[in-house]
């Protein structure tokens, strides 16, 4: 059976490559334009994107040395690049893992719009119930970029996302709610990570490190990230370094169903005030108990 559909596909091939020979080279080039376009989307905004402007770098220095004759740099180099293939599968293994299970997403989808309608009711469920017991949370969720290079530590939890679990994983008891929730895929990944502390200095006056945080790991990637603060009650939304205070539960769920889905591709001020930008400590931009900072 295996044979006759190689044999089937071979034909078929053969088919192709005899009758559509103009068009090989055409159909070679953009496909690989295609691939490298892709490439560059998967790695825009990680840390990916600076080890290959290495990389080239490098694969620079080597043909300069070539045509200088700069023998001793040449052969330190072609030694380096000559391992350039496993080189690239170390430092890329997130990426090409990350890239693989992209491909399977694209047949079989791991989270149906059904599961994604209910994960967005329980965080906005856990959130609101989070603001009426004043206690803070910090929810990363996780979409193109991994964030296994961004985070640290952090405790494996695996379960589906449900307003029970994150607002037990956030109460002051719970060993794990100084730090962030990471929800990949439809489930609740990890709890207690670390994330990096934004260092910029126009972030709104009365910001905490939970905010800080949630800027410092949306600048490094294109995660979303909803903040509850236990100092002001409020629930915030956090992307691309910009930030949308003073939501309620309704419209934190409108907000995140419209980034996941692509419908936002930025935050802004619409329906929640005027818009402003955070200019200094000094000079928070603030409408009322809503802000936005802008990267």
């Amino acid at each position: 059976m295996i044979q006759v559909i190689w044999t089937f596909l071979r034909e078929v091939g053969d088919f192709f490559a005899a009758n559509f020979d103009p068009w090989r080279d055409s159909v070679d080039i953009f496909l690989v334009t295609i691939g490298i376009y892709w490439l560059l989307l998967l790695i825009r905004g990680t840390r990916a994107i600076q080890i290959l402007v290495g990389l080239i770098v490098l694969i620079g220095l080597s043909l300069a040395s070539e045509v200088f004759q700069l023998s001793t740099v040449r052969l330190i180099l072609q030694n380096f690049l000559g391992s350039a293939v496993l080189i690239i599968i170390v430092l890329f293994q997130n990426d090409i893992r990350r890239a693989l299970a992209r491909v399977g997403r694209g047949f079989f989808p791991t989270v149906s719009a059904q599961q994604e309608s209910k994960m967005l009711e329980e965080i906005a469920r856990a959130a609101q119930s989070l603001v009426q017991k004043r206690v803070g949370a910090l929810i990363v969720l996780e979409r193109e970029s991994a964030l296994t290079d961004q985070i640290e530590a952090g405790r494996v939890i695996d379960s589906w996302v449900s307003a029970d679990l994150l607002v037990a994983l956030f109460q002051p008891v719970s060993p794990l709610h100084d730090g962030a929730v990471v929800v990949r895929d439809g489930r609740v990944a990890s709890a207690g990570c670390i994330l990096p502390l934004a260092q910029r200095d126009n972030l709104p006056e009365g910001i905490g490190t939970r905010h800080r945080a949630a800027v410092g790991i949306s600048e490094e990637t294109d995660a979303v990230v909803v903040v509850v603060s236990e100092e002001t009650a409020t629930i915030s939304v956090v992307m691309a370094g910009e930030m949308v205070r003073g939501l309620d539960a309704s419209r934190l769920r409108v907000m995140l169903h419209e980034i996941l889905t692509g419908e936002t591709q930025k935050l802004s001020g619409e329906g929640e005030g005027e818009r402003s930008t955070a200019q200094s400590p000094a000079n928070p931009a603030t409408v009322g108990d809503k802000a936005i900072s802008r990267g």
